[in-house]
């Protein structure tokens, strides 16, 4: 679904990915984690040409992402993207938020979109709150209907940026079951995250990254308790 190979990517003279490659396979759950600032959350706007790259390649579902001619519009509606921000629109309730993409962007009939943002927010536990506006809502509630607003687009690969960051705790866990369950129904899911025992959980395969190469990868079952590389072990002894 998504390939990354040896991909370079700078800020002026900073280098913040330093020839990152790996594949990533469809209904694969792909977990990055790492120090701050190793590049992590840069990787995956890249994947959907938030930022661009120096040099590389990166495909989804075989489209080169990184050409001058890209359909920008035709790659964010195979790749949903949720931040650490959630981005709603403040004076719009939930089920507006979730309806504008599709009715704006994709022009689809209203009482189809409606239909399915319903179904949507109440796939994410959110039923009986479609009128209500973000700031009407919790954290994690809001965090919710950003993931039912991606969702609306019907993507191919869902990319997940520290979307538990700005998160209490009890608030945390709701969001982490809604993704638990995207993975499970076999969406392709790339997710920037802290949460080692999600990781642990849900993921397929880990990738460590420190100073913008990718240190150590492999299944939650070896990566969390047979990590070889000191860089990898000392990060993981100091959160685990």
């Amino acid at each position: 679904m998504v390939s990354l190979k040896d991909v370079y990517k700078s800020f002026g003279d900073l280098e913040v990915l330093k020839g990152v490659s790996f594949d990533v396979m469809k209904g694969e759950v792909i977990c990055i984690i790492g120090p701050s600032g190793s590049g992590k959350s840069t990787l995956i706007r890249c994947i959907n040409a938030l930022n661009d790259i120096q040099s590389g390649s990166i495909t989804v579902e075989g489209q080169e992402v990184h050409v001058p001619d890209l359909d920008k519009l035709a790659l964010r509606k195979k790749v949903g993207m949720v931040f650490q921000q959630y981005n709603l629109f403040p004076h719009k309730t939930a089920l507006q938020n979730v309806m504008m993409a599709p009715l704006v962007v994709l022009k689809q009939p209203k009482d189809e979109v409606e239909a399915r943002a319903r179904a949507l927010l109440k796939k994410v536990r959110l039923e009986g709150k479609e009128d209500s506006y973000p700031g009407e809502l919790s954290g994690g509630q809001q965090q919710r209907v950003a993931i039912a607003r991606s969702l609306a687009m019907n993507p191919d690969v869902m990319l997940f940026d520290e979307v538990t960051a700005a998160l209490d705790p009890e608030t945390v866990k709701e969001v982490l079951v809604t993704i638990k369950e995207l993975a499970a129904e076999g969406m392709t899911c790339i997710l920037v995250t802290h949460e080692m025992g999600f990781a642990r959980e849900v993921a397929d395969h880990v990738y460590f990254t420190d100073r913008g190469v990718i240190v150590e990868h492999g299944p939650p079952s070896s990566f969390f308790t047979e990590a070889t590389d000191p860089r990898t072990r000392e990060f993981l002894s100091q959160i685990l």
